[in-house]
């Protein structure tokens, strides 16, 4: 029984197939999902359509998700004045910033499903965990998809806004826990500047960072398994 950590899967279903075979994922196992599995790459939703099938994978939510989910119960509505009075500025200014952020590949896949499969995504997105708190051989780990936001050490995790925990970029030069690891997604390794081998798993001041840029040119998928530290990537 081993777990594993991935994240930032934005769309990428052959890579992330390839990934589960590399990693030989057994059902025994658990793999967590740090977040931001929609979007940018060519199947997002065949991607959630494969993680609703697999009962040992636990997903957390990302800020793509964070913007998706209002705008998809929306477009699940049937049309009436009511839903059309719902087309606020509010819910116009969501749906732009979801389009700056890459969202067509899930619009596209999302309006060729039933209706009953679009609740089905939506409720399942729904049910994604903010964050998970994991012990692996006696190394205590915290997984977020972005990282703690105005990190104090004398906040809880629970008085962490969402917009700190899904959207701010963690603080690789600071360690928030002397005994806890903090593994996140959402920055791209590629753009860490001390990361010494950029596009990588990073690890500095008991953070680790895998978010290895999937859904970008010579970007990979990456996956950790915290039994044995063992680093998997797919190109």
């Amino acid at each position: 029984m081993a777990t594993y950590v991935t994240s930032d899967l934005h769309g990428e279903y052959d890579r992330f197939i390839r990934l589960l075979d590399e990693i030989n994922l057994k059902d025994e196992d658990t793999l967590f999902v740090l977040g931001d599995v929609i979007d940018r790459g060519p199947h997002p939703i065949k991607l959630l359509q494969k993680l609703m099938t697999m009962p040992n994978v636990i997903c957390l939510v990302g800020n793509h998700e964070l913007m998706g989910l209002e705008v998809l119960e929306f477009l699940n509505k049937e049309i009436t004045e009511d839903s059309i009075e719902e087309l606020d500025v509010n819910m116009t200014n969501n749906i732009i910033t979801w389009q700056m952020n890459g969202c067509k590949t899930t619009t596209k896949e999302f309006h060729q499903l039933s209706a009953e499969e679009r609740q089905d995504v939506i409720d399942f997105i729904r049910d994604f965990s903010v964050y998970e708190k994991v012990e692996v051989n006696g190394q205590k780990y915290l997984l977020v998809h972005a990282g703690l936001g105005n990190y104090s050490p004398e906040k809880d995790i629970e008085d962490y806004s969402l917009y700190e925990l899904l959207w701010m970029r963690a603080d690789y030069e600071q360690k928030y826990f002397d005994d806890v690891y903090v593994i996140s997604g959402h920055t791209p390794t590629q753009i860490i500047e001390a990361n010494p081998k950029p596009g990588y798993i990073f690890r500095n001041n008991n953070h680790i960072a895998i978010d290895c840029g999937a859904c970008f040119p010579e970007g990979r998928l990456a996956a950790l398994c915290l039994d044995t530290e063992k680093e998997y990537y797919i190109e």
